[in-house]
């Protein structure tokens, strides 16, 4: 054993014994920490080598006499799946390698070969092997830490018996037969949920996760050790169970503390915690874990270490504010009222609190997202759709964050209201962006009438060319496109409604209904006649009229 690892043992076998010479000889194969144990110059003496040295790497030759390279290959990986084996091949014999590498073979090198390639096949080998070894010590490591502090049959039955219940004195003799170091009586769980564990550690390997739970819950241990006898067990991959003799709330209380507390001191990570009340037997351990995992739920609310809140039996009422309340939210929004529009939100999320049970996390979240989500559909009446986006990834920004709380979800939405708010004030403020939205709302009364750009300007006062300027930059869209666009949407109604063609042209301010279909086919792909055989169901697709 060297610093850098076990010392790499090499065989080497070849029916030229001048390759193997070269092999065994020219490269400085110490200063790499392999050290050659064996040569042969046939397959069976080659595999009587590797059976009695034991190397972790084997050069050979797939043609030799006796036993071929591929014979070998399979019985010393049958016997020694760890083996490296590199083949020696010429380049005749590239289907044989090929076999011999989905029998397992490692890697090859093509004859004629430098020692210089030689070398490195086995270099790249020898760090192969290290990579097992290692990965295999550590897994090692880990299995013995985790049976000296739980034995994985008392883990198994623990989570049993919180989850079902069982005959105490049944209970009692398989809890001597396990040799569970804690009384059979008089117990307080606690559970502990570590928080936004799986979006910090997604990343890491297995192994890497592993290792850090093992020291999370060493911690755990230790903290209930400096005050009473306890046994903690994982229950699943962000969440450990903590059960502990002990028969006084506030002594539970203050340990499930201690525990917070040193989880952040010695790890910075935060965890939430649910008290179940204490229980005399084995048989009640059921209700306490369901009565800590009500407690847990209810950090949503707060932070800290949560005792178990009693509820009543009305815990499925649905979550919900009245329509009069929406009406006067979105009312205030499209005037711009942030005052009006924070105290609506603040009577909404107040009323939640008030409630005896306290709502489900799950119905705050889906009233929260309700919420965002009309505000969102407000301003897109009023806004580009892209802009709009904007408020909808403050939403999503809560969600991927991992964990929500009560305060998180209600500062989202009053973020979100109050920022709407802001655009429409600004809107507002903006005399041309106003005068604007005037021409817009005109336009889209006076569809029948001849509709000009030189028309809607005097209409408003303001030169032609400043108003098809402004039009443009405040509504993203000419103003003939805009016209055409809104006579055409009304166009499609109208067919929907079964009125006649040259009815919807006359309508729409067009002399001529020829020139009407032509518009209408230019901006929609169909004429009037195929729109509305389209829309009415009589064909299924557009390019059934095309057929």
């Amino acid at each position: 054993m060297t610093k850098d690892g076990p010392m790499i043992k090499l065989c080497i076998i070849d029916d030229i014994r001048s390759v193997v010479d070269m092999i065994a000889k020219k490269p400085p194969w110490n200063e790499h920490h392999i050290e050659v144990v064996g040569m042969a110059l046939d397959g069976e003496e080659g595999l009587r080598l590797v059976k009695e040295k034991k190397p972790e790497i084997v050069l050979t030759d797939i043609r030799m006499p006796k036993k071929d390279g591929l014979a070998m290959t399979q019985e010393i990986l049958e016997n020694s799946p760890s083996t490296k084996i590199v083949i020696l091949s010429a380049y005749t014999d590239f289907s044989f390698t090929r076999q011999a590498i989905r029998l397992g073979a490692f890697d090859f090198v093509k004859k004629p070969f430098s020692i210089d390639e030689v070398i490195q096949i086995v270099l790249k080998a020898k760090a192969a092997y290290l990579e097992e070894w290692q990965e295999q010590r550590e897994v090692m490591e880990l299995k013995q830490n985790m049976i000296k502090s739980l034995p994985v049959l008392q883990q198994e039955y623990l989570s049993l018996v919180i989850h079902h219940r069982t005959n105490p004195t049944t209970a009692y003799l398989r809890w001597q037969t396990l040799g569970i170091q804690l009384d059979s009586k008089d117990f307080s769980l606690f559970i502990v949920e570590l928080d936004r564990f799986m979006d910090k550690y997604k990343q890491q390997p297995a192994r890497e996760v592993e290792l850090i739970r093992f020291s999370l819950r060493n911690i755990l241990e230790e903290t209930i050790s400096s005050f009473t006898r306890g046994v903690v067990f994982s229950e699943a991959l962000n969440r450990f169970v903590c059960l502990i003799h002990c028969k006084d709330m506030k002594m539970a209380e203050q340990i499930s503390e201690a525990c917070r507390m040193n989880m952040y001191q010695f790890t910075h990570s935060t965890i939430s915690i649910g008290i179940g009340r204490c229980v005399p037997s084995i048989d009640e351990l059921p209700d306490s874990y369901q009565q800590a995992m009500n407690a847990l739920e209810y950090h949503f609310y707060t932070d800290g270490v949560n005792n178990y809140v009693r509820t009543t039996e009305n815990e499925k009422t649905l979550l919900n504010y009245t329509a009069s309340t929406e009406q006067e939210l979105l009312f205030a929004l499209r005037a711009g009222h942030h005052e009006k529009c924070q105290l609506i939100l603040e009577q909404i999320f107040n009323e939640m609190l008030q409630r005896d049970p306290l709502p489900k996390p799950q119905q705050v979240e889906h009233l929260s997202y309700e919420l965002s989500s009309k505000i969102c559909r407000v301003m897109s009446e009023q806004f580009p759709q892209e802009r709009v986006k904007r408020l909808e990834e403050q939403w999503n920004a809560v969600k991927r964050s991992g964990l929500v709380s009560f305060q998180m979800l209600r500062d989202a939405v009053k973020e979100i209201c109050l920022e709407a708010c802001s655009w429409i004030e600004q809107e507002r403020t903006d005399e041309s962006t106003r005068l604007i939205y005037q021409a817009k709302d005109y336009i889209c009364t006076h569809l029948h009438t001849n509709l000009t750009l030189d028309v809607c300007a005097k209409q408003f006062n303001i030169s032609p060319g400043y108003f098809s300027n402004l039009f443009k930059k405040v509504l993203n869209i000419s103003f003939q496109q805009f016209v055409i666009h809104q006579r055409m949407e009304q166009a499609k109604e109208m067919l929907i409604d079964d009125y006649q063609v040259q009815e919807i042209a006359q309508r729409l301010g067009y002399e001529h209904r020829r020139y009407f279909s032509e518009i209408f086919k230019k901006h929609t792909n169909m004429t009037p006649s195929e729109f509305k055989l389209y829309s009415t169901g009589k064909v299924s697709t557009h390019t059934d009229l095309l057929d």
